[in-house]
């Protein structure tokens, strides 16, 4: 298996900062990585189909399809969202999310990255497409 395409139904959340509870225990600071990031793994789990991870030099390729707020002008809607969460940080759950599931060996092999957000179809669901493609 040198490509892995998958669609992640879900709220795409985006991995932020880590706060500190006490005692050297740190948690994520939004409640919602943890679903998101349970559904990219299963997502990925199972589009593995039980093949090895993809290893060696991986390029990423990643729609993420966010929910529109209820009130955007027109003009707003046309250009895509542009305000937070942050595509970074969106990345950063997925890439996590994949080396999880054992799709990827580690999200440190990922050596290009094309990403977007756009808002949701009208007759789609929030989430992700996303592809993971060997090189070399």
């Amino acid at each position: 298996m040198s490509v892995l395409t998958f669609t992640v139904i879900g709220d795409p959340a985006p991995q932020g900062s880590k706060r500190h509870v006490g005692h050297g225990v740190m948690i994520e600071s939004s409640k919602r990585v943890k679903p998101w990031r349970e559904a990219v793994a299963a997502a990925a789990f199972k589009a593995r189909n039980g093949q090895p991870p993809l290893d060696g030099p991986l390029v990423l390729t990643v729609t993420f399809y966010l929910p529109k707020p209820a009130s955007l002008s027109r003009r707003v809607l046309e250009m895509g969202p542009f305000r937070k969460p942050d595509l970074d940080k969106l990345l950063r759950s997925l890439n996590d999310a994949l080396e999880t599931s054992g799709a990827v060996a580690s999200d440190a092999r990922i050596v290009r990255i094309v990403a977007e957000k756009r808002f949701t179809p009208i007759t789609g669901h929030a989430g992700a497409e996303v592809k993971v493609e060997a090189v070399g």
